[in-house]
């Protein structure tokens, strides 16, 4: 299991948001790109991205600061997500560097566009599952629906999806915890490998996912409880390395 560090894109900072509200965030660095290169001098084998503005906005915002990454760490797997409408959008990230494109409130809207992106570039897809109560939330988790994560994610099992990320709103940013049952549930009843996402707080959470990673759990991301020294993100990737051997 890999531990993905998160690095969220609002006005050029990086940020941590608490439960998705814009006007609730931690700012954490002027220079995200500095940023990166403190998680990859720690042992990061992939990093998160999200541009925050874009998820809002439905196109990309922070363009600037995802480029300087990628250009600096050029063989560093980065996914990245938030406002990824279009193929246009999707094709100029995949030129730029981007390993893998996170499709979340179009996933909901338009299925057949991750059908479409899968196809276009496969491998290189990622679904991004917001749930609230087991529902999926989308427009950077503005509007809630009545579509269980679940069956949502039985959609893409046969589009070539490379995996799912699934966050728990209610836990995301909130220090609370993971909630490794719902996503020990979300991996079993999927054949597509999840990451975890929201609410990992410290090494207790990460024993409980890597409880279940043989269930088809290969990733867990984490913001807030990195930035805030609550989980040391070295010892945490060594416990699952530990693990997994």
């Amino acid at each position: 299991m890999i531990i993905i560090p998160a690095i969220d894109l609002k006005d050029g900072q990086c940020v941590r948001l608490r439960q998705g509200l814009m006007d609730d965030s931690t700012v954490f660095s002027d220079n995200p790109c500095e940023m990166a290169a403190k998680w990859v001098k720690e042992g990061a084998r992939r990093l998160h991205l999200v541009d925050l503005n874009g998820a809002f906005e439905g196109k990309p915002i922070n363009a600037g600061c995802v480029n300087q990454i990628t250009k600096t760490f050029p063989d560093l797997p980065v996914q990245i997500g938030g406002g990824i409408r279009d193929l246009h959008i999707a094709n100029t990230y995949i030129e730029t560097g981007i390993s893998y494109l996170i499709i979340g409130t179009m996933a909901v809207t338009h299925p057949e566009f991750v059908s479409e992106l899968c196809r276009e570039f496969p491998g290189k897809i990622i679904v991004g599952l917001d749930a609230n109560n087991g529902f999926v939330a989308t427009d950077g988790w503005a509007k809630q629906t009545d579509i269980h994560v679940v069956d949502l994610a039985s959609r893409f099992e046969q589009d070539g999806v490379s995996s799912i990320v699934y966050t728990d709103i209610a836990r995301d940013g909130m220090m609370q915890g993971v909630n490794v049952k719902a996503t020990a549930d979300l991996a079993r009843q999927t054949s597509i490998p999840i990451i975890a996402s929201g609410g990992i707080t410290n090494l207790d959470d990460i024993a409980g996912l890597l409880h279940h990673a043989k269930e088809g759990i290969m990733g867990a991301i984490t913001g807030r409880a990195i930035y805030e020294g609550s989980l040391d993100f070295n010892a945490a990737q060594t416990m699952s390395d530990v693990y997994d051997h």
